[in-house]
């Protein structure tokens, strides 16, 4: 069984070690996995809610996507996208706003910290709130949503987000759904050793808070970031407290289990903080010198990085485009062409006519699904057993929602065990493609 994967970082500043640790390498990891579906993304829509300064947000895109391939991600394994290519997030977003209850987005972490400081201020609660502040978890959910993601790696700070947008799919499938669960429910995914690295004050480290120690500054500006990680006042020779130190916590993110326990010993020896900061400059310095080359490297070619982003959003839309098809379908919003028997409503209904038809030609057994009027919605390939074909187009019948259908641009396939078993003509337009594809999974729910 094939697991999802998303994950997305915010665009509003230059990566640190933190995204590193927490987000990008896990996913970068979990991406070369088999059975594992990567969606990575930039979430540039969500730097909007936190930033008004249009510069550092193109600047932040530009880095943060040379940080994800600089640091080894591999886009024909992955799916490598900006949030804001992908129009079918921002379409979703409405129609899960239009079922998520007020009650649930009050009681998001971010919301009522911003009411807190409000009314400790003596400010009316909503003072300074926009919109995008308060509904920033319904856009998170339909990042998760709209591809189904079945893990989502996150920050403990991010995890109720995962949990509210499991609530609003579920809301969703109960209105909508008709015994059919359109969302899978996404579980939220921390890596415990790294779930949150302290910046320099031992805080979060975070833009925020302005404590980050860059991910791919020079070796002299990373000298000098470690330096000022505060430290206890205890003197060289004085046994130090390894679980207390935030430079051993940084230390145990980058290093091996060998290397951390050298490290624990010599600190409980009373090894100096100076000493201490030194070795996890070099150890870090080491670790990220060609990443570093890589990424200096990709921010001297914008041009390339932009070809990798779009043909990343080509093969989102693919997934992305006929799903929202569906939805869109589910709440009302139908074509007219598709519901016409049905806005004729009154007549006695015909007989029921066979949808999936088997027969065989000079080239093998096929089987073709037909619509209302008997016209080819799907024909299959040539099989050579007849009943390879008959189990074939019993699977096309009996799976429904759990079957494979890709759209490629104007053509849809169906795959079983990774091989096409069958593809519709190619249509005029995408958009007709995306309504026949309606029509076929209401030909297949009528056998």
């Amino acid at each position: 069984m094939t697991t999802r994967i998303l994950t997305g970082i915010t665009t509003t500043g230059t990566p640190h070690l933190g995204n590193y640790a927490g987000a990008i390498r896990p996913a970068i990891l979990a991406s070369q996995v088999d059975n594992v579906e990567s969606f990575y993304f930039l979430a540039d829509y969500h730097a909007l809610i936190k930033c008004d300064d249009p510069a550092r947000i193109a600047r932040s895109r530009l880095e943060i996507a040379a940080t994800w391939l600089a640091g080894g991600l591999d886009t024909e394994r992955a799916t490598f996208y900006r949030q804001s290519d992908i129009p079918e997030i921002t379409e979703l977003t409405w129609l899960l706003t239009c079922v998520a209850g007020k009650g649930l987005l009050n009681r998001a972490h971010a919301y009522k910290a911003a009411v807190d400081q409000n009314e400790a201020a003596g400010l009316d609660p909503d003072a300074g709130v926009t919109m995008g502040l308060f509904s920033y978890p319904v856009l998170m959910a339909a990042d998760i949503l709209i591809f189904n993601a079945n893990k989502v790696p996150v920050g403990r700070d991010q995890v109720q987000h995962v949990e509210m947008a499991r609530d609003i799919g579920q809301r969703f499938n109960h209105l909508f759904g008709k015994g059919r669960d359109f969302f899978a429910m996404p579980e939220a995914v921390i890596e415990e050793d790294v779930a949150t690295l302290p910046g320099l004050d031992g805080r979060k480290m975070s833009k925020s808070y302005d404590n980050t120690i860059p991910l791919f500054s020079s070796s002299k500006e990373l000298k000098s970031a470690i330096s000022r990680i505060v430290t206890d006042s205890k003197l060289p020779g004085e046994a130090k407290d390894p679980d207390n130190s935030h430079l051993f916590t940084l230390y145990q993110a980058f290093s091996t289990h060998a290397e951390q326990l050298s490290m624990r010993e010599d600190l409980q020896a009373g090894l100096a903080w100076g000493e201490a900061k030194e070795r996890l400059f070099s150890l870090l310095d080491e670790q990220l010198a060609e990443p570093r080359e890589r990424y200096h490297d990709l921010l001297a070619k914008p041009d390339d990085l932009e070809d990798i982003l779009q043909a990343g959003a080509v093969k989102a839309r693919k997934v992305a485009t006929p799903f929202l098809q569906e939805l869109r379908e589910a709440v009302g919003l139908r074509s007219f062409s598709v519901q016409g028997a049905d806005l004729a409503g009154g007549k006695k209904k015909a007989k029921k006519a066979k949808r999936v038809v088997s027969f065989r030609d000079a080239e093998g057994f096929r089987f073709r699904v037909l619509n209302s009027k008997g016209e080819d919605l799907l024909l299959s390939k040539a099989f050579a057993d007849g009943r390879e074909a008959g189990l074939a187009a019993k699977h096309v019948q009996s799976a429904q929602d759990g079957l494979d259908i890709r759209q490629d641009n104007q053509q849809l396939t169906v795959w079983l065990d990774e091989q096409c078993i069958a593809q519709s003509p190619e249509y005029a337009s995408v958009e007709a493609c995306q309504a026949a594809l309606v029509e076929l999974r209401a030909a297949l729910a009528s056998e």
